[in-house]
């Protein structure tokens, strides 16, 4: 084995440092300017406007369906309460007003003037601008139609005379 030893008095030679220059335009910093960011939410604010606008424009068929189910659910209550009960609960639809009432009951439930309203039932159920749906303590009603249109759009509502069963049909008012 064989040592060596370094040489009093010799140097080592220094390593060179390299420095790194860049040219002053070389190289551009990634990212991005104020402006394409501003630019780019414009883009994206007017995207969810135009689904916004779109959206909106249903507004009108939905609240036909809506108005139609709450005069459903007021006939399937009423229905109820005179099985229950065993005591005959009318549902009242003025037509004049667009409201309704459910007999029992104090609340007075309106219907957008825009839908128009067509009430068929029983002679004895109707009165000036009024038409009511009797149900009876046995589940029975007076039976009848009552139809919401609004444009070419257009909800039936039957109820079966002999079992009081309460149908929401969708159906087109030009038919």
């Amino acid at each position: 084995m064989a040592i060596i030893r370094k040489a009093q008095g010799e140097r080592r030679k220094a390593k060179k440092e390299h420095s790194l220059h860049l040219a002053p335009c070389a190289s551009r910093l990634n990212g991005f300017t104020l402006l394409e960011l501003i630019v780019v939410l414009f883009i994206v604010v007017l995207g969810f406007s135009v689904v916004g606008i779109n959206l909106s424009s249903g507004n009108d068929a939905t609240g036909l369906k809506v108005a139609a189910r709450d005069i459903v659910s007021a006939l399937r209550f009423a229905r109820g309460q005179a099985l229950i009960s065993r005591q005959e609960m009318t549902v009242t639809l003025d037509l004049a007003e667009n409201t309704y009432t459910v007999s029992g009951r104090d609340k007075m439930y309106s219907i957008p003037k825009a839908i128009d309203i067509t009430v068929v039932t029983a002679q004895d159920e109707v009165t000036e601008g009024q038409g009511s749906i009797r149900f009876f303590a046995d589940g029975s009603s007076t039976g009848g139609r009552i139809t919401l249109e609004l444009g070419k759009a257009a909800w039936q509502i039957d109820i079966n005379w002999l079992t009081g069963q309460i149908e929401l049909d969708d159906t087109d008012a030009s038919e």
